[in-house]
């Protein structure tokens, strides 16, 4: 009978022991699947959008011409930003009595320091526009017997040496500038194109004139006939050069309309 009880436990603790290690199992199992998805789940740094974008390129038009330009990054909200424009035009005109073959020949170039209030697409900054060599310059030629006036009074072009020259235009050559506009050359997304608007104004001065004339000026076709250097004379070609000066002084500020199309590298 002892022997009969003996081989029941034995059995039992047998069979006791297989239950014991299957669940043991199990739960190892189950744990290793839950891990698992938990694994798969977990957010990689990777998956967030590159920030490594520090430069970009565009090209615009705007009332400077045709221009170029690249932006680098300074910070989340900075960027600078500097361009090369080029604009030319050609027409001729007439100012008190004298012809002009006049050419507008704008080479600017300028930079500009851009604020992002919102590290978006809005900006505003400060900047420098800068002329390159003389933006207008004219070609004048008197035909002989013509009557044409300087500083309000009047002569004539010579028969013999008719009266000619050139003049120009300057402006300041150094010129601060205020704009604001939207889009971003270095966009703060994944993004790599943009269509910058950009509004402002460059403070350049007022314009100033010079008339330099060559050849014979006449009271009257034909009478008392002199040189353009003498001394009357060329105090009137002076007060021609105040006259143009004050017709243009209200022109000190140069306006800023652009558009253009950037990449972002």
């Amino acid at each position: 009978m002892e022997q009969w009880w003996l081989a029941v436990f034995a059995c039992s603790s047998f069979f006791l022991s297989i239950q014991l290690s299957s669940q043991a199992g199990f739960c190892q199992s189950t744990a290793s699947e839950t891990a698992e998805p938990q694994s798969l789940s977990t957010p990689s740094a990777a998956t967030g959008p590159a920030q490594n974008d520090y430069a970009g390129v565009g090209v615009k038009v705007s009332a400077l011409g045709v221009g170029v330009e690249v932006a680098g990054r300074v910070t989340r909200r900075t960027n600078v930003r500097a361009g090369f424009n080029l604009l030319g035009y050609s027409r001729t005109f007439n100012k008190d009595g004298i012809p002009y073959d006049g050419h507008l020949d704008f080479k600017t170039m300028e930079g500009h320091f851009d604020f992002f209030p919102r590290a978006g697409n809005f900006h505003v900054g400060p900047g420098v526009l800068a002329y390159i060599g003389e933006p207008i310059t004219g070609h004048a030629a008197i035909p002989s017997g013509q009557s044409f006036t300087l500083g309000g009074t009047t002569f004539y072009s010579d028969t013999t040496a008719p009266t000619s020259g050139t003049g120009k235009i300057d402006f300041n050559q150094a010129a601060p500038t205020v704009t604001f506009g939207w889009g971003n050359l270095v966009p703060r997304n994944p993004k790599h194109f943009s269509v910058p608007v950009e509004l402002g104004l460059a403070f350049q001065g007022s314009p100033r004139s010079t008339l330099n004339l060559v050849g014979d000026v006449c009271d009257s076709p034909g009478v008392n006939c002199r040189s353009v250097a003498d001394p009357i004379v060329q105090s009137q070609i002076l007060a021609e050069q105040t006259k143009i000066n004050n017709s243009m002084s209200f022109f000190k500020a140069y306006p800023i309309i652009s558009v253009g199309f950037g990449y972002k590298f």
